[in-house]
């Protein structure tokens, strides 16, 4: 079958035309439905579809997909996320050994786990990454396991917990520059972000981390991050273009060329990023298992 075409979320611009490359071409009568079974049956979430990624139709075909645990209720209110906010319902023990049996079923060799926020426990729900990843190794020891954690509010203990479970990436994202932390993410602090990942990092993990841009940033703020972001000794670095979700959420400010992306990701390399995914549709998890080879295969050559 034909891919069809597709606009993305991120239409209110304005009331401005979006450019072409934010049409994305979503390709029928492959394994989406087969992966939206698993999912459904194991009674899991992914942020692909909470926070509306517009990479999900590619992810979902290639046969991967970031599973988001802890629940799809967040304790906070980020001014530019999809997922729903609110009081989380009791934590659920057992889905650290579900995500493990989708991961199975799968048959992935690279996973991405992700999380709401659940700033109400007292852990902010370290304990339930490190017994997934620990799950995910128990059951499928060559799978590689990247987490993407909230900040855990700057507990060294939480951030320590799910440290101690030695995923294989750790990224943490500081999604803006500090000067719209405010607007953009209330509840977080710029420090506090840049302090979680100079703490993974100091203990030998690879580090990840990824900002969105088209929120009112300025190219000198963008450079700045990236300089902050490589002397905490990040590894890898996502840049993508901010997309309003709902008319409820942050306006798009502005739209980067992929002419510019390009640029940045130039220029992310020259800083001494080990790898830079940067484009319109990059999302943090997009080809995530290709930056681990990337990754993997400079530091078998250093």
């Amino acid at each position: 079958m034909n891919p069809i075409e597709i606009d993305i979320p991120g239409k209110n611009l304005k009331h401005e035309r979006r450019p072409d490359w934010l049409k994305i071409k979503v390709p029928l009568g492959t394994k989406f439905s087969e992966i939206r079974r698993l999912v459904d049956e194991q009674r899991l979430h992914t942020v692909c579809e909470d926070a509306r990624c517009p990479n999900m139709a590619e992810c979902w075909n290639r046969g991967t997909a970031t599973f988001m645990i802890l629940g799809d209720i967040c304790t906070r209110s980020c001014g530019f996320c999809s997922v729903k906010t609110g009081r989380p319902l009791e934590l659920d023990t057992d889905e650290p050994r579900r995500v493990a049996e989708a991961v199975v079923r799968m048959g992935l060799r690279h996973t991405v786990i992700t999380s709401v926020n659940r700033d109400e426990l007292p852990d902010g729900g370290a304990a339930i990454f490190a017994s997934t990843i620990r799950a995910i190794r128990d059951r499928l020891p060559l799978c590689r396991v990247e987490v993407l954690t909230p900040d855990f509010q700057g507990k060294t203990d939480a951030i320590q917990t799910v440290i101690d479970a030695r995923p294989d990436i750790f990224n943490h994202n500081v999604e803006t520059v500090p000067r719209l932390y405010r607007r953009v993410r209330p509840q977080a602090k710029y420090a506090r972000s840049l302090d979680l990942l100079r703490m993974c990092k100091e203990q030998g993990l690879t580090t990840k981390t990824g900002i969105m841009l088209g929120l009112g940033e300025s190219d000198d703020e963008i450079m700045d991050v990236m300089r902050d972001i490589r002397a905490v000794g990040v590894d890898i670095m996502t840049l993508g273009q901010y997309l309003q979700p709902t008319k409820a959420h942050l306006p798009v400010e502005r739209y980067v060329t992929p002419e510019d992306f390009a640029a940045w990701k130039v220029r992310g390399l020259d800083l001494g990023f080990s790898h830079v995914e940067s484009g319109p549709l990059v999302r943090s998890s997009y080809h995530a298992d290709e930056q681990t080879v990337a990754e993997n295969t400079k530091l078998t050559s250093a």
